[in-house]
């Protein structure tokens, strides 16, 4: 199910004539719209030289988490870890900031370029224990072409 999205992601991130902003924002369409568990897809990117992350291009509900502290909630711990995250069950979670009350699962996986992590993928699903070692996976490679153009 994952595997045939993989040229799909090839093929936005080289589509040089379009604004990197937009080809993100494409990727979280992309996948929003072809993995029926992924309800809200976005990338959150390093705010500059502060402790904190900034929300990029997105794709489902709006939310109020346009900015996260390192340490706080899934995505600001992965900040800090360098490590994905996956979360079968955020009502199990102490430090989660809950973006929607239908949120049941969650996952975030680092961006790197040249080392640094700069930003990471995030999905929620409304699906309770959704994801699979085949997501980390996945969204590794997504995160590995994105790094390209970042």
């Amino acid at each position: 199910m994952l595997s045939p999205l993989r040229p799909k992601i090839e093929a936005i991130v080289n589509s040089e004539d379009v604004e990197i902003k937009i080809r993100l924002q494409q990727i979280c369409d992309l996948l929003r719209e072809n993995i029926s568990y992924y309800d809200w897809v976005g990338f959150y990117f390093k705010n500059g030289t502060k402790e904190e992350l900034k929300l990029g291009p997105y794709s489902g509900e709006p939310t109020d988490h346009t900015i996260i502290p390192f340490g706080k909630g899934i995505c600001g711990q992965v900040a800090l870890s360098n490590e994905n995250f996956v979360v079968p069950d955020v009502k199990a979670q102490d430090n989660y900031i809950a973006c929607s009350i239908n949120v049941k699962a969650e996952i975030v996986v680092p961006l790197f370029v040249n080392g640094e992590n700069i930003g990471q993928i995030d999905i929620d699903s409304n699906t309770a224990d959704p994801f699979s070692k085949d997501d980390e996976e996945f969204l590794e490679f997504v995160n590995k072409e994105v790094a390209k153009i970042l």
